[in-house]
């Protein structure tokens, strides 16, 4: 390929991210990750602050199972349709704007309880957060996937990339505010969550402002009897993935699925409790955990997406998936070092590379394994078994660094270890995906081989 055809080649897979489309994923993307900040950074923050011990701050994390199970309710998404918000603001978006307002009520219910004295409530609102999230997570899933044909599959991987974009854009960006808030002397967490509450109201508006797209949504009937729930929930999409790949295989990629980000789920259950016991301020963490996270993420999301538009999916999966062990090595060295900020930043940089690329490839392989006579409910059985490797193992992730006595750098180590297992699988999988995959996705696929 000549200089200028390549040239042009690039700017071609560029130019996708000048549709319209894209950048509502985008936005729908930093509402998918804003909620984590809830639950996740600011929580653990608040935890260590009040003297909560590492194993009962992994615990709390047991709320993320919601995200891990919220296939069992998923068929309510694709279905059941909400009394005038639908009419209003068609399926997706009227349960968008349900959910929405179930966070902004659990957030100022956490902004009003003292967590030395009512901790129980604050593990509850929590909890209500979650499944809010997580229900959230279904309807923006499948918003994203129908809003491109099975024709578009260089969409469907832009829209990944700017889907992982916009989680790490309200995660880490919008995650970076309220420990910048909590770091003065006239603020703490429970007025932080106010102001939570009050970007949670903004999404909101902005739910209300877009178009919601039918095109290529099929056309399910809704249910009418529990019977049908469950066959809906369960036998109907699971039967159809294993009969599409064969027990064998839908049995090894289901396994790859859990294993896949263990390692990257230890490592960022702890990681701010790390940051705050080797001795990171909260300005530190704002800074660096958060706002260069953000960036970093965002630029090589965009960036792995063109790559693996031209690798193809398993290449990219498996050269995220090595990159995502050597990161958490970073972390290893700093637990040596001690609180140099210098260090911190190389380590994010690195971290949040991996990070993107490894999720923009894993979120793009999902959804070419869903059918579209399942969106919601088959992409949300896929992403919950992820979801519950990285929510069950890693809520015990605290109980680890106890009995490692605080060796954080040897924790770290094993954080490494772990995504051996996931590239293993991979190597033995690559060339029996193709199969399985959408027509529409054979080009896509052939890469790999």
């Amino acid at each position: 390929m000549s200089a200028d055809n390549a040239q042009q080649s690039w700017y071609k897979d560029f130019r996708v991210y000048l549709e319209p489309r894209i950048w509502v994923i985008f936005l729908f993307g930093i509402m998918s990750g804003f909620p984590w900040v809830l639950i996740g950074s600011m929580l653990s923050a608040w935890l260590q602050e009040a003297g909560v011990s590492r194993s009962e701050i992994g615990l709390f994390g047991m709320v993320f199972v919601a995200y891990s199970v919220n296939a069992l309710w998923s068929p309510l998404v694709d279905r059941v349709k909400l009394p005038l918000l639908q009419t209003w603001l068609g399926q997706r978006r009227s349960w968008l704007a349900l959910c929405l307002v179930v966070l902004m009520a659990g957030t100022l219910g956490l902004s009003g309880i003292n967590l030395a004295e009512h901790a129980f409530w604050v593990a509850l609102g929590a909890l209500v957060i979650a499944i809010a999230s997580a229900t959230q997570d279904i309807a923006i899933d499948a918003f994203r996937i129908e809003t491109f044909s099975q024709d578009e599959s260089h969409l469907q991987s832009a829209g990944a990339a700017m889907a992982t974009a916009g989680w790490w854009t309200g995660y880490s960006g919008l995650g970076a505010l309220p420990f910048f808030l909590v770091d003065g002397a006239t603020w703490d967490w429970q007025a932080a969550y106010k102001v939570m509450a009050g970007v949670l109201a903004v999404q909101l508006i902005i739910v209300l402002a877009v178009r919601e797209s039918k095109r290529y949504r099929a056309q399910l009937k809704p249910f009418t009897r529990w019977q049908d729930w469950f066959r809906t929930t369960l036998v109907d999409p699971i039967a159809e993935f294993f009969k599409r790949a064969g027990w064998r295989l839908a049995v090894a990629i289901l396994s790859f699925i859990f294993l896949f980000k263990i390692g990257e789920a230890f490592l960022g259950r702890m990681s701010i409790v790390f940051y705050k016991e080797v001795g990171f301020t909260n300005d530190d963490i704002a800074v660096y955990s958060k706002m260069v996270t953000w960036w970093v993420t965002i630029v090589f999301a965009i960036i792995g997406s063109m790559v693996n538009v031209r690798l193809g999916t398993m290449r990219g999966l498996f050269i995220g998936g090595i990159a995502m062990a050597a990161s958490n090595l970073m972390f290893a060295w700093i637990a040596v070092v001690g609180p140099d900020t210098n260090l911190l930043l190389a380590a994010v940089i690195i971290d949040g590379f991996t990070g993107a690329w490894s999720t923009v490839a894993f979120v793009a392989f999902i959804s070419l394994l869903c059918n579209r006579a399942f969106t919601a409910t088959q992409y949300a059985l896929l992403a919950s078994l992820g979801n519950l490797g990285r929510t069950l193992l890693s809520s015990y992730s605290g109980f680890v660094v106890d009995w490692l006595n605080g060796d954080w750098s040897l924790f770290f180590i094993l954080t490494a270890v772990m995504v051996t297992p996931g590239l293993l699988l991979l190597v033995v999988l690559r060339k029996a995906l193709h199969r399985i995959q959408a027509p529409a996705a054979d080009t896509e696929m052939a890469r790999d081989n």
